[in-house]
C-alpha cells in the first residue's frame, strides 16, 4: 500500500475499475513540490478552504479568505498563511495541534480550475513570521506531502451550476481530460451503478 491511496480508496476505485486510472492521474499529475504554475495559482487565490481533524479523527472544514498573496509558497513544499481575528473557537488551528494533518483546496471559480494540496501543518507565532503577515494572530505553515490539480468538471463556473452535473434526462458531456491519449488505456469500461 502506497501513501497516495489507503484501503477504502483502493477499495472503491477496484469496485469502479479505476485503480490504473487513479494511479495513472497521480503519476502524472501528483507532485511532492510547488511548481511555479501552483505558486502563481495559490499566491492569486483570495479564498481557500482548509481541511483538520481532532486527534480522534472529527473532521472539520473552514474557508480561509484574504487579499490575494495571503497565501504564499515559501519553499519548494511549504507553503504559510496568516490566521485573522476570528470568532475564538479555534476549531482549524486547534485540530492543527491535536493533528497536523491538513488539507486545502484552492478553487477558481471562473476559468475553472482546482488545486488541492495535502501535508502536516504547524503552527509559528514569533514575531519574524506574524511580521510577515499584517493583522496575523498566528502563521499556519503547511509541508506539503501531495500537490494535485483536481478535474473542475463541476465548479459553478459564474455562480451557475455545472454542464457536468448530473441531471434526470440529460447526458452530461464527457470532460476533456477523458479523451486524453495517455489516460485512454486506463479508463474503466462500464461504470458500476449503485
Amino acid at each position: 500500500m502506497d501513501s497516495t491511496f489507503h484501503a477504502g480508496m483502493r477499495e472503491l476505485q477496484d469496485r469502479f475499475d479505476t485503480r490504473r486510472l487513479a494511479d495513472r492521474l497521480d503519476e502524472r499529475m501528483g507532485r511532492g513540490t510547488f511548481t511555479a504554475d501552483d505558486r502563481a495559482f495559490i499566491e492569486s487565490r483570495t479564498m481557500f478552504f482548509l481541511a483538520s481533524a481532532s486527534a480522534d479523527g472529527r473532521p472539520d472544514c473552514s474557508y480561509k479568505g484574504g487579499d490575494p498573496g495571503f497565501v504564499q509558497v515559501v519553499g519548494d513544499s511549504e507553503l504559510v498563511f496568516p490566521s485573522y481575528d476570528g470568532n475564538g473557537m479555534f476549531r482549524s488551528l486547534g485540530n492543527v495541534l491535536a493533528n497536523p494533518a491538513v488539507g486545502l483546496l484552492f478553487i477558481d471559480f471562473d476559468t475553472p480550475k482546482r488545486l488541492r494540496v495535502n501535508g502536516q501543518a504547524s503552527i509559528e507565532d514569533d514575531t519574524d513570521a506574524l511580521a510577515r503577515f499584517a493583522g496575523a494572530q498566528l502563521v499556519v505553515r503547511v509541508r506539503a506531502g501531495r500537490i494535485f490539480p483536481n478535474c473542475p468538471r463541476y465548479i459553478h463556473k459564474g455562480g451557475e451550476p455545472s454542464i457536468y452535473v448530473p441531471r434526470a434526462g440529460v447526458v452530461p458531456p464527457e470532460p476533456a481530460w477523458k479523451s486524453f491519449p495517455s489516460l485512454s488505456d486506463v479508463l474503466p469500461g462500464k461504470t458500476p451503478t449503485r
